[in-house]
């Protein structure tokens, strides 16, 4: 069924889609958000790691909504539910641990300091960071960021404090910035999207230590579902519609996209008619949209004859180490190990670019310090492990035990993902999801550099780690990959032939189709992108309201 036409429909509700509702609804804009998942209250958001992190509260089941994934070209795919973020309002915003950091001004011009990378098709954005950096301050204000800017050889130009002091931080912060101290690094409050104090009717932080993979029953985590969205809502011009599933953005003779096809709560397939489109679902999900919105006029789906849709995918490389102080051996001489308060809060970006290659790369990363997440299941399954070195019945037992006389602090690794041309999207029609649309196909094939430089930010995190004499320093991984994090699809640049979207997010092909989730990034930095897709999403949606009452 048509339903009434309205100025704009989004499609997410995410860092990406709310930005824009809101925006849009302040200008006097009527708006529909049309979001796959459910729109949870405070009261849903319970402490049950069962609940959160083993069902499917916020990812899908991978039998009914599977992404097929798969490492080369050469390899199977796999059915899986890796690049989903969370199915409901206010999308992975939800469940983040809110890590707020910006990017640095080198981001947005790797191509041109780098050079050509071989074997990856990096490229320069159509923008600079001071074009991003107003919006940037929008964005921390709007959602709430608690910070504090310090001096450092890397610290991006702000125009002024963040708008909350930072979070009360765990003693140990203290001893990680003397190591670093010593060691002639910069260890710098790591900015969060958690209020500290109360703000814009928001309770601020109880400090309950389940931040990431979990909602926040306070309101105090600055999700789009308790910052952006309640606003967006109270201008009286956003209809918000939870449990509609996105299937396809038609178009009119013209090439113009003229509604979004989509089945509501009930599974009744609906037309929503819009002047202005804007996709916002990730730049898996947005790319699969897109791929399955053919037509005559785009046979090859919708944006697409570039044939650039779906290409250039980045997640974000990722490595950790843990280290374990035992506090029955080490709580006399360091009465900070007994100290509850969950946050560190300490981070380290002296390796954020290297002078020169001689570690066989020069863009290098961040490194994040916490408290190992404390879900139980997650940590028993941790240590019981897998194949012939597998633990159990009291080797299993004792372990836990130790786990149990153990502070674990980690720190983990935010790289850089080069874009290659091996790491794509695509849609396979011979799977389909739930709902009868065909899923999103995900192929990745690193860039050797990504590795390199993960590797060697491990081994610099290592050397904090040791200075603090743990009982044990664990390596965890440096070849990994957060699929959470994600951008690149539709890519924006000034050149039609080479990106799917122009400065403005809005596509070469379609003029009135924006598209604002990292799918437009064409490098991911070395920090997680959510305060980045959202202040991005301010700056276009500053623009579209402009053009639309131009």
């Amino acid at each position: 069924m048509s339903l009434p036409e309205v100025d704009v429909c989004i499609i997410g509700s995410g860092a990406g889609g709310a930005p824009m509702a809101l925006e849009l609804g302040r200008a006097g804009f009527k708006v529909v958000v049309l979001e796959k998942g459910r729109h949870y209250q405070p009261q849903d958001f319970i402490h049950d790691e069962i609940l959160n992190s083993r069902r499917n509260f916020f990812m899908p089941l991978p039998w009914e909504e599977p992404h097929l994934v798969r490492h080369g070209a050469q390899s199977r795919y796999e059915r899986s539910n890796v690049a989903w973020t969370a199915n409901c309002v206010g999308g992975g915003t939800v469940h983040m641990s809110g890590f707020f950091y910006r990017l640095k001004p080198v981001d947005f011009r790797l191509r041109s300091t780098l050079g050509a990378v071989s074997g990856s098709t990096l490229a320069d954005w159509p923008i600079s960071y001071e074009e991003l950096a107003p919006f940037y301050d929008k964005a921390e204000a709007e959602l709430g960021v608690s910070g504090e800017a310090v001096p450092h050889p890397f610290a991006e130009p702000r125009s002024g404090p963040y708008p909350l002091p930072p979070l009360d931080v765990h003693p140990v912060a203290s001893e990680i910035d003397k190591a670093c101290k010593a060691m002639g690094w910069h260890s710098l409050p790591t900015a969060r999207g958690i209020i500290s104090r109360p703000y814009r009717g928001r309770a601020p932080c109880s400090y309950c230590s389940l931040c990431g993979s979990y909602g926040c029953e306070t309101g105090a985590k600055s999700g789009t579902n308790a910052s952006l969205i309640p606003a967006a809502l109270a201008t009286g011009n956003v209809d918000l519609r939870p449990g509609c599933m996105a299937r396809s953005v038609e178009v009119d003779k013209q090439g113009r996209a003229k509604s979004v096809i989509y089945l509501d709560e009930n599974g009744v397939v609906q037309e929503q008619p819009a002047k202005v489109v804007v996709v916002s679902c990730t730049a898996v999900e947005s790319a699969r949209l897109l791929l399955n919105s053919t037509s005559g006029r785009f046979p090859r789906g919708l944006a697409n004859g570039s044939g650039l849709v779906g290409k250039n995918l980045l997640f974000s490389s990722f490595g950790e180490s843990y280290a374990t102080f035992r506090v029955s051996k080490q709580g006399e001489a360091r009465p900070w190990l007994k100290d509850p308060a969950p946050f560190v809060n300490r981070s380290v970006q002296d390796f954020y670019l290297l002078p020169d290659s001689r570690f066989g790369f020069r863009k290098g990363g961040t490194l994040g310090f916490m408290w190992a997440h404390p879900n139980p299941i997650h940590a028993a399954v941790e240590l019981a492990g897998d194949g012939k070195s597998a633990l159990f019945g009291k080797a299993l037992k004792d372990k836990m035990r130790e786990y149990r006389d153990s502070r674990i602090l980690q720190f983990e690794v935010y790289a850089e993902w080069l874009p290659t041309s091996g790491t794509y999207v695509s849609v396979s029609e011979d799977t389909k999801d739930k709902y009868g649309i065909p899923v999103a196909a995900i192929t990745v094939e690193r860039h050797p550099m990504d590795f390199a430089a993960t590797r060697f930010l491990v081994e610099r995190g290592e050397e904090v780690l040791l200075r603090l004499d743990p009982d044990d320093v664990r390596r965890k991984g440096v070849m990994g990959e957060t699929t959470i994090l994600q951008h690149g699809t539709c890519r924006f640049g000034n050149d039609a032939a080479a990106s799917v979207l122009d400065k403005h997010c809005r596509a070469h092909e379609v003029p009135n189709l924006y598209v604002v989730d990292g799918s437009f990034m064409p490098t991911g930095g070395s920090v997680p992108s959510t305060l980045t897709i959202a202040a991005n999403s301010f700056r276009v949606a500053h623009h579209l309201v402009r053009a639309m009452k131009g």
